[in-house]
This record gives structure tokens, C-alpha cells and sequence, in this order.
């Protein structure tokens, strides 16, 4: 993990997890197609959507599409390496589109819950120097800091800002 690559494109995650389908006696159908787009659409890259708010996005495009249907699609893009399900504090599993390469963390503002990602190699090298100290070479790792804001919240959207 490290340096930063491409985003993956909506069309590429597609025929990723049309491959994975395909391996395991699946097919890939329109609805699937439909929540793997809208999961990947760039105009929400920065998004950690829970199944509901999914759910809500697609139905928007689709109500024919069903919570079960972004529910196990979700799931299926787990199991292949596309999206990685995380706990910020609400509660909730949110997810986020995985990038092959692509690592950050998570600062969480505590008092709307909304999630801000960031990159600091100094964090990177000190935790790399910890685990050596305990006898571990890291493979991976997931940070998430809370906090409040000192001024006002950074998080677009934010609830408490004025």
C-alpha cells in the first residue's frame, strides 16, 4: 500500500465483478450493473455510503431495484476486492470503493459523523516503525481518527457548520 493510482472506472469495476461472477456460477445482471456504477460514480468518490443511502441513490435511477439487490451487489463487491466495509463510530457499516495501490485514512468529525480522508507519510513510516519494533512486517492496516472540529467542520455538508 502506499502511492496513490487511478481510481478505478465505473466501466472497469463492472467487468471486475463480471469475471468474479462468472468464476462462481453468477451472472451479472442489469440491477447489479446499476449498483456497481452508482457505487463507483465519481461524483460520490468521496462518499462512505451505508447499504440504505446506496439503496436510496440507485432507486433514484432504478425503483425497480430492491435493498436486497444493493444489499448482496454490496456484498459480491466485497468478496472481489472492490469495496471494503468500515465501522466510523455511527454504528453503521459504510462502504468505500477499493483502488488496487491507493491507501488513506479516516479522520471522522464526532459531532456530524461526516468522514474526511487524508494521506500523511509520517504516519505511514511511524506505524512501518512500530511494527518492526513488535517483530511485524506490516501488510495492511486501517486507521480512523474522531475529533472535533477547532473551527468549523471541513466535511461538505457538515451539519453543525454555519
Amino acid at each position: 500500500y502506499g502511492g496513490s493510482s487511478a481510481m478505478i472506472k465505473p466501466a472497469e469495476a463492472v467487468e471486475i465483478l463480471k469475471a468474479y461472477l462468472s468464476e462462481n456460477g453468477l451472472k451479472m445482471t442489469n440491477q447489479r450493473q446499476l449498483v456497481t456504477e452508482s457505487f463507483f460514480d465519481p461524483a460520490h468518490r468521496e462518499e462512505h455510503p451505508t447499504v440504505e443511502e446506496l439503496y436510496l441513490r440507485v432507486r433514484a435511477l432504478d425503483p425497480r431495484v430492491g435493498y436486497a439487490t444493493v444489499y448482496r451487489t454490496l456484498k459480491l463487491l466485497t468478496e472481489c476486492d472492490l469495496a471494503a466495509p468500515s465501522r466510523f463510530g455511527d454504528n453503521q457499516t459504510r462502504y468505500e470503493p477499493e483502488q488496487p495501490g491507493e491507501h488513506h485514512d479516516h479522520m471522522v468529525c464526532v459531532e456530524c459523523n461526516g468522514i474526511i480522508e487524508f494521506e500523511d507519510e509520517e504516519i505511514e513510516r511511524l506505524q512501518e516503525t512500530v511494527a518492526r519494533r513488535l517483530g511485524f512486517e506490516l501488510t495492511d492496516h486501517k486507521m480512523v481518527l474522531f475529533g472535533k472540529p477547532s473551527a468549523d467542520c471541513e466535511v461538505p455538508g457538515c451539519r453543525r457548520s454555519l
